[in-house]
């Protein structure tokens, strides 16, 4: 997994998975997917999940537990800016309750020989505080390919 940062307000990572990425792509736009592997046993769990897969279309989370100390739940929210299944799912990502403007997480899929190179990118991470903050993907990355390869 790398860790490139492509601009001061980005951060990118990126995970070779053995499995296609149409697999992949459900995994992440799935509601009934993403309650099932967006969750860090003993950190959070992902409880509630939508998904108006569409340009335009809305998608919302509630994640339960030590998603932030200062409260038991955080719910992100935002609205898809591309969808094009297998290969790339963009989107804005806001947390709820935060002065922090809208980010951007776009998923990047790549599959050669069922093994899928899975990159995101967040970005419009104006601070050090925001970078901060969503510094969770290596591990949302992790839990990604555990679901798709047990499968």
């Amino acid at each position: 997994m790398n860790l490139a940062p492509a601009r001061e307000d980005t951060i990118v990572h990126q995970v070779e998975i053995h499995a296609p990425a149409a697999r992949i792509f459900a995994a992440i736009s799935s509601p009934e997917e993403l309650l099932r592997w967006w969750t860090k046993p003993g950190k959070f769990a992902t409880t509630h999940a939508e998904c108006d897969l569409r340009p335009g279309g809305a998608w919302r989370m509630r994640l339960e537990g030590g998603c932030d100390t200062s409260r038991s739940c955080t719910i992100v929210y935002g609205i898809y800016r591309q969808v094009a299944p297998p290969h790339r799912l963009s989107y804005t990502w806001i947390r709820e309750g935060e002065d922090y403007p809208e980010s951007l997480v776009t998923w990047d899929l790549e599959e050669f020989g069922g093994i899928t190179t899975v990159r995101v990118t967040h970005s419009g991470l104006i601070s050090e505080a925001m970078r901060t903050r969503n510094s969770g993907w290596p591990m949302i990355l992790d839990l990604l390919a555990t679901w798709t390869t047990q499968l």
